[in-house]
């Protein structure tokens, strides 16, 4: 398995517009979570990065939304994605899009999320799927040198077994965009024959990935141990030297 730290400082994106189909992208993320943004409850919402700022969340029930990010026009909180100016278990969800593939120490931003997030707290990723049309720009030579296919991609399943490592439960782990983000893209191309039939049966294969985790922490419960009474100290009544040498003198 390659290691998740990058040796180079990636390229973080300072808007969706810097990315290739970038609009397109971000609207698809949007209808993959406008679901999702009902189910949640609590106080504290937080962006993280540039990208996840830019995330539109409409009728959310967490009025209080933070946008995390070194980027001081987008952010209410000037800071960076792998060290959260925030307290443990403060935030009660917290979006990372496509964070992982544009940082130095991956694992490390996620760890830095499972920081802040409260128990039963919600974390929601996106990221490009390696194992798509997106991951095949990275083969060819005249595309892997160019943003954002230079850069390092996790594949949904290895992002999940970092969550379980944390103790995350997975809730969803869907796809959309079924292409390879190339050149210009409207939105008539995502509703061509192929990308029905790709949605409907290589559901996998989808260009970018959705995964929304709960944080599970189980309560230490304290073990009572089973004392028990040790048995009463009796002493073996044993017959004396001198007794005994009487009884062998009769």
């Amino acid at each position: 398995m390659k290691p998740a730290l990058a040796f180079r400082q990636p390229y973080y994106p300072n808007s969706w517009h810097a990315l290739p189909n970038g609009e397109i992208i971000k609207k698809a993320i949007e209808q993959e979570l406008a679901p999702w943004w009902q189910k949640f409850f609590g106080y504290h919402l937080i962006k993280v990065g540039a990208l996840s700022s830019e995330i539109e969340i409409p009728d959310c029930t967490i009025n209080h939304q933070i946008n995390i990010s070194s980027q001081y026009s987008l952010a209410n909180v000037v800071g960076d994605i792998d060290d959260l100016p925030l307290q443990e278990h403060s935030v009660d969800v917290c979006l990372l899009s496509h964070a992982l593939e544009f940082s130095l120490d991956p694992h490390h931003v996620v760890r830095e999320a499972n920081r802040v997030l409260i128990p039963n707290g919600y974390l929601v990723l996106t990221g490009f799927n390696p194992l798509s049309l997106v991951g095949l720009n990275r083969l060819l030579p005249y595309r892997r040198t160019k943003t954002p296919w230079n850069e390092h991609f996790f594949s949904p399943m290895r992002v999940k077994d970092w969550l379980h490592l944390m103790g995350f439960e997975i809730l969803a782990d869907q796809r959309c965009l079924y292409t390879s983000l190339t050149g210009k893209m409207s939105e008539d191309d995502l509703h061509n024959t192929w990308h029905h039939f790709a949605k409907s049966y290589l559901p996998a294969l989808g260009s970018v990935y959705v995964i929304v985790a709960k944080k599970r922490v189980l309560p230490l419960t304290p073990i009572k141990p089973k004392w028990q009474i040790r048995h009463g100290f009796q002493p073996v009544k044993a017959t004396s030297l001198r007794s005994h040498q009487s009884k062998t003198g009769e």
